[in-house]
């Protein structure tokens, strides 16, 4: 059951002392909670079901403090629709926001290579992170209340967004510590996917109703108390060690093979780009009045159209009202949802690699309907497709590295990915920041980068064409096409013998060429 650790499926590794691993393998960690054994001691049977019912498993507890960490994100979001950011100039507030996320790198590049493996090695580190991330997101906010509309509302509100990243890297290291196994790790991330949707759905109703009643500020209060809980329902997450010993070589080489890169680049790429279209939206959907850009060459032009006896152009435009983020936010979490719900069952299906493939596709179609929509219906589309491609690649890259990577440390390898993920989120949010974009161009530009990706990452992801036979892959393309066939032909297919034994044969000659 999930409530097990990956390091604790059985009795004997359950047995372990305090560190929830087993000694000589390091390869996952966490709570040598074992439900169903505990139940047999107290009851005398190994079945209960009315007693096993009450238990809180490890993951249950995690769960929590995610939905309530989620919940908290979306009041704050629609909180930001009431406040100063909504109400300047945009050209003002460019610098500001470009400047907070230039300070918003420092921590996932610098601090995150040296403080993460020291964490991971701390007897319950990565969960003071969770609870240390949420209590400092409660006081931040609890001073945004009286900011919410002044100046100091940027570096709040960028404190903020750093608190947020390292709860999502200390809670990536943390899961594979609460499942039982490897395929219920995958489960349990898209049941995590799919609750960050729910929560935040749950949480922008209150929202909602305390902005057009009481303001930024009372949304803001209310706020305060979600982290707060978030922070004191963290201390129930099993107090565990990621990782008991250094990255080893065998490691390294298993996280550095060319599938795992390939993969990781295109999930980078996904993560870059929902910075982008995150920032992207928020100036194209801010409020009051748009000046239009200001830059010497936009004055330089208005003076050449002068000079041949044009009139001058008038660049100003009226900006969304605040219930339009709000339409942006919808599709955000509607997209994360059948995202998340919709890849397991894809799985049964189809190998990883290919979702990978066909989220790149799809976002690439979708962007392309965004900037035909253009309004409020083509920043709804962008933000449901991104939301819909991040969150499907994210289990096929999960998957993959699991399968690819046998003895990696899970807890480790995904806090280290997601602390690079999150460096590459800012670095593609500061492009719309400091080069002023029209939506239908930022559009535009997502569908031409994730059509080359696409197209990148599929020759990619098998450096060597003799792969595709020597792996395997030729056999289950021919075995999925079987299925699709008539009865006569797909018996035929299926007691083929000679893609066998030419993957035998080239397999072979792989391993004598690596021994030699």
């Amino acid at each position: 059951m999930e409530g097990q650790s990956l390091g604790g499926a059985t009795e004997a590794r359950s047995g372990e002392a305090g560190n929830g691993s087993r000694p000589d393998d390091d390869r996952t960690t966490g709570s040598t909670i074992d439900a169903r054994g505990l139940l047999t001691s107290l009851t005398g049977r190994s079945r209960n079901a009315g007693a096993e019912a009450f238990v809180v498993t490890p993951f249950q507890r995690l769960a929590r403090t995610h939905s309530l960490s989620v919940a908290g994100d979306t009041l704050l979001a629609i909180a930001l629709a009431d406040s100063l950011f909504f109400d300047v100039d945009p050209n003002a507030a460019r610098w500001r926001v470009g400047a907070y996320l230039l300070l918003t790198i420092a921590p996932f590049a610098f601090v995150a290579p040296f403080l993460g493996p020291w964490m991971d090695r701390i007897q319950g580190g990565r969960r003071f992170m969770i609870i240390g991330s949420a209590f400092v997101r409660a006081l931040v906010m609890a001073a945004l209340v009286f900011y919410v509309q002044d100046w100091p509302l940027f570096p709040l509100a960028f404190t903020m967004l750093v608190m947020g990243k390292t709860y999502a890297v200390a809670k990536s290291a943390v899961v594979p510590t609460t499942v039982a196994s490897e395929e219920a790790l995958v489960r349990s991330n898209s049941r995590l996917a799919v609750l960050s949707a729910v929560s935040g759905g749950l949480a922008g109703i209150p929202g909602v109703l305390l902005l057009r009643l009481g303001g930024a500020s009372w949304v803001l209060g209310l706020g305060v108390l979600v982290f707060l809980a978030a922070a004191v329902v963290g201390f129930r997450i099993p107090s565990t060690r990621v990782a008991n010993q250094a990255e080893r070589a065998e490691e390294r080489e298993e996280l550095r093979s060319a599938k795992i890169l390939v993969t990781s680049s295109a999930m980078g790429y996904l993560r870059g780009v929902s910075g982008f279209v995150t920032m992207l939206l928020a100036f194209a959907l801010r409020g009051g009045i748009d000046p239009g850009p200001t830059a010497a060459g936009v004055e330089l032009g208005h003076r050449v159209r002068e000079s041949l006896g044009f009139e001058r152009l008038d660049l100003t435009s009226g900006g969304a009202p605040p219930w339009h983020f709000g339409v942006a936010l919808i599709g955000v979490g509607l997209g994360g949802f059948l995202g998340s719900g919709g890849v397991p069952r894809l799985r049964t299906r189809l190998r990883e690699e290919r979702i990978l493939a066909y989220a790149l596709i799809v976002l690439t179609g979708l962007s392309l309907l965004a900037a035909i929509s253009t309004g409020l219906a083509g920043a709804f589309i962008m933000a449901f497709g991104i939301a819909l491609a991040a969150q499907g690649a994210k289990q096929a890259f999960d998957a993959i590295v699991q399968r690819d990577a046998p003895k990696a440390n899970l807890g480790r390898t995904f806090s280290r990915y997601e602390s690079r993920f999150q460096l590459v989120w800012v670095m593609g949010a500061l492009i719309p920041v400091v080069i002023p974009l029209p939506a239908r161009a930022g559009y535009l530009m997502v569908a031409a980068s994730a059509a080359f990706v696409a197209g990148t990452y599929w020759i990619g992801r098998t450096p060597n064409p003799a792969a595709i036979i020597s792996e395997g892959l030729l056999d289950d393309g021919l075995d999925n096409l079987a299925r699709r066939l008539p009865p006569p032909l797909r018996r035929r297919l299926e007691n083929r013998t000679w893609s066998r034994s030419l993957r035998d044969r080239m397999s072979g000659n792989a391993g004598t060429e690596s021994g030699g």
